[in-house]
């Protein structure tokens, strides 16, 4: 049942109750009436507001903003509210072609979770798990110790035993606008079952309080003062070993997981409603860029990269580091008008005081990966600073290929700012394409000494039977002024191939070369079918 049919059913109830007077409190027919009833206060109005209070005071308390918040309060009449509720649901529906708002019906079985689960004495909805489940989801692994009991604390605790309270241990690989790796602890001291976020990592220490008892290694060897972990006091060797366990870290991640989680599709996505959006008078400038990649037959992986100088934005202190923040959304719709995907998200760069002058001489990069079937699309793309409220917009539409197995074929050719082969930290991040972290230079424009990263895909190319090598010739060609002034072959020494994937990956040095226009063409032979094909760039390099 949708949330305005449980008001209009709550609103209902409430009418019965008016009409539902016991007779013997009717007035006497003979009496003059010494107010008009036309006028007077009904109850079924006051009931009808509490229920609207109680949607803002309860049911969405976690994930509204302050500016909603102080919204909806201004808001006069009922429709108006209804009419708000709804809007408030549908800037956070993922996916607004759907009859059902997904993030609506995944928030109330949040709610219904963490009331069967988390309840103490108070419902769950209000402990501090519960807050964290509604307001960010489930977490991605939960170490759990509903026992509490014998605990050997690990090295960055200050190792050696103790008893502790029962404790868990949530952990979420990435939070918008909070961060990576996050770790909640909640303990119960009380045993009640009521478990709250935990400030120190020796609030779970049942002996913390005990002399004598439940000591650290330093401790136990005389290196360490117990009274340091119940004052506070760090400075005589009982300091933590990881920054997340400091106090002042685990005050901003609590500060942080009691702001509401920032809006989707909001205010951007309402700008490209209209077919001749208004952006500014003063807009943000930005660069746009898709490519295209082979996933499968009738998936091709698409990637959307949006770039801007630093000069752009404005840089304001954020914890006393100078800092600029763009809102991204983007759009795509397929050409028989259908959306296809939508983007959103916050971008932020950073910079010290001693060299924000050089940061604002630099670029920030932001790339969304979308699979999607072969055919022909349209991207709209809008970026605001969030400090000036500068915008921009870029359409670009664009056709990806459907690969036939039996035809020799590439991906797109990227000229990339970085190429390098990926490691751990790369896993789940942004410009990551098979074994290679591929960052594009969306201007074309090197630095004199910059390496130029050359990335492509090749599909379909002939494997030698005999060598089992690739039975592929590919030359790099490097054009100037329409002349050329580098040859250089493929060896296939150290390149990914998988299945009738090739992967070329190159640095090309730029200390040798004069500044100017160049062109890089890529020649590509298949010495089996005899197929030919190029692919070309040009670039710039400059001083």
């Amino acid at each position: 049942m949708s949330k305005r049919s449980l008001v209009r059913k709550f609103a209902m109830s409430a009418l019965l109750m008016v009409v539902s007077v016991p007779l013997a409190f009717a007035q006497d027919p003979k009496e003059t009436p010494t107010q008009n009833v036309e006028t007077k206060a009904r109850k079924q109005k006051a009931e009808v507001t509490r229920i609207y209070e109680d949607w803002m005071k309860k049911d969405v308390y976690y994930i509204i903003t302050p500016e909603e918040k102080k919204a909806f309060k201004a808001l006069k009449t009922d429709e108006e509210r209804e009419n708000f509720i709804e809007n408030f649901w549908r800037r956070r529906d993922p996916n607004p072609d759907t009859e059902e708002n997904e993030y609506r019906e995944e928030y109330y079985e949040r709610i219904a979770y963490a009331n069967e689960h988390f309840a103490s004495g108070i419902p769950g909805w209000l402990t501090d798990r519960g807050r964290i489940y509604i307001t960010w989801g489930k977490p991605d692994s939960v170490e759990s110790h509903p026992s509490g009991g014998s605990y050997d604390r690990p090295s960055y605790e200050g190792g050696g035993s103790t008893t502790a309270y029962p404790f868990e241990i949530w952990f979420y690989r990435h939070l918008d606008d909070v961060g990576d790796g996050i770790e909640i602890e909640f303990v119960d001291p009380t045993g009640t079952g009521e478990y709250r976020i935990a400030r120190s990592p020796y609030e779970k220490d049942a002996l913390l309080m005990v002399p004598g008892a439940g000591l650290t290694t330093a401790e136990s060897l005389g290196l360490a003062d117990k009274a340091d972990r119940i004052t506070g006091n760090y400075q005589n060797g009982a300091a933590y070993q990881r920054e997340q366990d400091s106090p002042f870290r685990r005050l901003e991640l609590i500060s942080s997981l009691q702001r509401p989680p920032q809006v989707k599709y909001g205010d951007l996505q309402n700008l490209l409603g209209s077919d001749s959006p208004v952006v500014d008078n003063n807009p943000l400038d930005f660069q746009l860029r898709v490519d295209y990649f082979r996933q499968s037959d009738n998936s091709v992986m698409t990637t959307f990269t949006v770039q801007a100088d630093n000069s752009e934005l404005v840089f304001q202190d954020s914890g006393g580091l100078p800092t600029a923040r763009m809102n991204i959304f983007g759009r795509i719709m397929a050409v028989s008008g259908k959306r296809s995907g939508i983007f959103e998200d916050s971008v932020t760069t950073s910079s010290t005081s001693g060299e924000l002058a050089e940061t604002k001489e630099k670029k920030s990069v932001y790339q969304k990966a979308i699979a999607l079937t072969p055919g022909t699309y349209k991207v709209d793309v809008i970026v605001r600073d969030v400090v000036s409220g500068n915008k921009g917009i870029r359409s670009f539409g664009f056709t990806l290929p459907k690969y036939d197995e039996k035809q020799l074929d590439t991906s797109s050719l990227i000229l990339a700012a970085k190429l390098r082969t990926t490691n751990e930290g790369d896993i789940g991040n942004m410009f990551v394409i098979g074994t290679a972290k591929v960052i594009p230079n969306l201007s074309r424009d090197f630095k004199k000494g910059q390496e130029v990263g050359i990335y492509m895909q090749v599909y379909n190319a002939g494997i030698d039977q005999t060598t089992l090598r690739p039975a592929v010739d590919v030359q790099y060609v490097l054009m100037k002024g329409g002349k050329e002034i580098l040859n250089q072959p493929e060896n296939w020494e150290g390149l990914s191939d998988s299945g009738q994937r090739l992967t070329l990956a190159r640095l090309l040095p730029t200390f040798a070369l004069p500044t100017g226009d160049y062109e890089i063409k890529i020649r590509i032979k298949d010495r089996v079918t005899g197929q030919t094909m190029e692919r070309g760039e040009k670039f710039t390099i400059s001083e």
